[in-house]
């Protein structure tokens, strides 16, 4: 062979190996006609477990102004924070004293103002807690209604109880969500006062429209300072049955238990929603007569379907309501038992019912429930987040989620600080306590896991923290934070943030779905991303064209840490193989490739034409 042969071959080699190992670009951002709320990945942070800057144990409100970068350079648009008002901390938060105060514990109004700012120049969003059901009975107003002042005297929900025997007793067979009647006897008020959580959480009650405008009140003042929006908490509590009667027995075995009634005069009241409607108003006028980007508003309520959809609107679609409710079926419906089927069951009835022209959103875990790799296990962990990332709709993460974090489940009772927990006593708090899901993010294998330099934090560390911490995963070739971090970057293209959706079950265990853009898209030469996501420890081989029509080749976009396929690599999609516990997202040739073909191909004639 010739000098000329010699080089011509060599030519034809380098464009082969360049079509073998693409390495895609960027995706496309996507156009503006959505707000910015609606494409968002919103990252809750527990303060209290996400970095401590004073080394007292306890994280703060610096600290999340210390790790912005980190969510910038992770993709977050948008961070939620679980309490940080004043508060005695009987619930961690969410028995608040003051609404308008933060806690000296997590610092001061001034950190909290700075944190809105320093966010603000990264373009990252921040979304504050919002707890109206209730708060601590040494909020002033408690204080007040308990010594019958007005007008707070009708601030809270009091009721004389009844007399059975001779004897006092609470109106009600009403429970605690945290165990125990949900009464509680005020000697000096001489009334029982109705509390749906802890004893130091009485409810408010919303039938005094002064109540409503005081948190009106609360709005607008974090508003004015730079929230982005409010998470409403336990809202489905807000109403009871104004005649205080029982509710029917569910489970007749523990009457002290939360489940042992059905709460239907506690729960998801209608009047509820005409609140929700009137707070929206609120932050839509504030918008208006300022011109800030949308204040959201994201209400969590653990209820049916339908209880949980009429958060979006009113029936008649007259009465706006949140901007989106809390779709907790990942959470609720599904886990580690759950196949392809029930996935596609599942997220189909939830889209198929979600009100038109609303958005919808996933949450995959939080700091109520235990933790997605928990749940799901390790190995479900990439598939898991790569299906709420690339699904329609907004993405939720909690804290630790993306490194794939486990419960703490080894925490022993005297550590034990949640009222959940400790409420049902040693024998049965290490699955009611919420503690585990709360410990300290891992961040990495120094002392603490470079949390906090205190010599104890407020929760045990993880033990497993310098075998999972975020400085290994970003130090590895690959691991589930690097792979979090490029399906972050991968929902930015516009199939994903306005594509259609379809989805297939191959079997038993591969879930797959198509998101893809109409033809009168024609803003993209690439018009479909199909996700794959198997969800065994056994191979599959799977024809997508049973899902999308691809008939050829399809291309590898982006692969999660246990697949053998590599980004660029190209399939043929009548055949793809599928290992144990793969994730892979395909998607058309990408220009890169379908230049580097087009070489070799041009290659190729030059050295048929040469040699004969």
């Amino acid at each position: 062979m010739g000098a000329m042969e010699r080089f011509v071959f060599y030519l034809l080699a380098v464009a082969v190996l360049t079509t073998d190992n693409v390495v895609l670009g960027q995706e496309e951002t996507p156009s503006s006609d959505k707000d910015w709320w609606q494409t968002a990945v919103f990252y809750q942070i527990y303060p209290r477990s996400f970095y401590d800057t004073n080394n007292d144990g306890v994280g703060d409100v610096r600290g999340v102004t210390a790790k912005l970068q980190y969510l910038k350079d992770t993709g977050i648009d948008a961070t939620w924070l679980s309490p940080i008002f004043s508060s005695p901390q009987e619930d961690f938060g969410y028995d608040v004293s003051d609404f308008k105060q933060v806690d000296p514990l997590f610092g001061t109004n001034a950190d909290l103002e700075q944190l809105f700012a320093e966010a603000k120049k990264l373009g990252i969003k921040i979304v504050l807690d919002f707890v109206p059901n209730h708060t601590s009975n040494r909020h002033q107003w408690f204080v007040d209604s308990e010594r019958g002042i007005a007008p707070y005297r009708d601030y809270y929900v009091w009721h004389p109880g009844k007399m059975v025997n001779g004897v006092r007793q609470p109106p009600n067979n009403w429970q605690s969500v945290f165990y125990g009647s949900a009464w509680e006897w005020s000697e000096q008020r001489g009334m029982y006062y109705l509390h749906q959580f802890a004893k130091g959480q009485p409810d408010l009650n919303f039938r005094n429209p002064a109540v409503i405008t005081e948190f009106d009140g609360i709005l607008r003042y974090w508003m004015e300072r730079g929230a982005a929006g409010f998470r409403v908490d336990a809202i489905n509590h807000m109403f009871e049955h104004e005649d205080f009667i029982d509710e029917p027995i569910n489970n007749p075995e523990d009457p002290n238990s939360y489940g042992y009634t059905h709460h239907i005069y506690t729960k998801d009241l209608l009047e509820t929603y005409d609140v929700i409607a009137h707070w929206r108003t609120v932050l839509d006028d504030f918008v208006r007569s300022t011109g800030e980007d949308t204040v959201i508003m994201m209400t969590e309520a653990y209820a049916n379907l339908s209880m949980t959809l009429r958060y979006y609107e009113s029936d008649d679609g007259n009465q706006q309501r949140a901007h989106f409710p809390f779709n907790f079926v990942m959470i609720e419906e599904l886990g580690e038992g759950s196949n392809a089927h029930d996935f596609k069951r599942v997220i189909d009835r939830w889209l198929g019912n979600l009100p038109r022209g609303k958005t919808t959103n996933w949450v995959l875990g939080n700091h109520d429930k235990p933790r997605v790799a928990s749940r799901y296990g390790v190995e479900r962990v990439d598939g898991m987040q790569l299906m709420v990332l690339t699904l329609p709709g907004v993405a939720v993460t909690y804290n630790g989620d993306e490194l794939g974090m486990i419960d703490h489940r080894d925490i022993s009772y005297e550590d034990t600080l949640d009222p959940q927990g400790c409420n049902v006593g040693p024998d049965n708090y290490k699955w009611a306590s919420r503690d585990p899901q709360r410990v300290p993010f891992q961040w990495d294998d120094t002392y603490n896991a470079g949390f906090s330099q205190a010599p104890r934090t407020w929760l045990p560390m993880h033990p497993y923290y310098r075998q999972t911490n975020l400085l290994k995963q970003q130090e590895a070739d690959y691991s589930h934070y690097k792979f979090y971090r490029d399906a972050v970057a991968v929902r930015k293209h516009r199939v994903f943030t306005h594509g259609e959706f379809k989805s297939r079950a191959f079997g038993d265990w591969v879930f797959a779905f198509a998101r893809y853009l109409r033809e009168e898209d024609d803003r993209l030469d690439d018009p479909y991303r199909v996700v794959l996501i198997n969800f065994s420890g056994e191979r599959a081989t799977i024809d997508v064209n049973d899902l999308y029509e691809i008939r050829n080749l399809t291309e590898v976009y982006l692969v999660g840490t246990d697949s053998r396929h590599k980004v660029g690599h190209r399939l043929d999609a009548k055949q793809v193989h599928l290992g144990p516990w793969d994730s892979i997202v395909l998607g058309p040739i990408s220009s890169a490739t379908r230049m580097a073909l087009s070489f070799g191909s041009l290659l190729l004639v030059v050295v048929f034409k040469f040699l004969f």
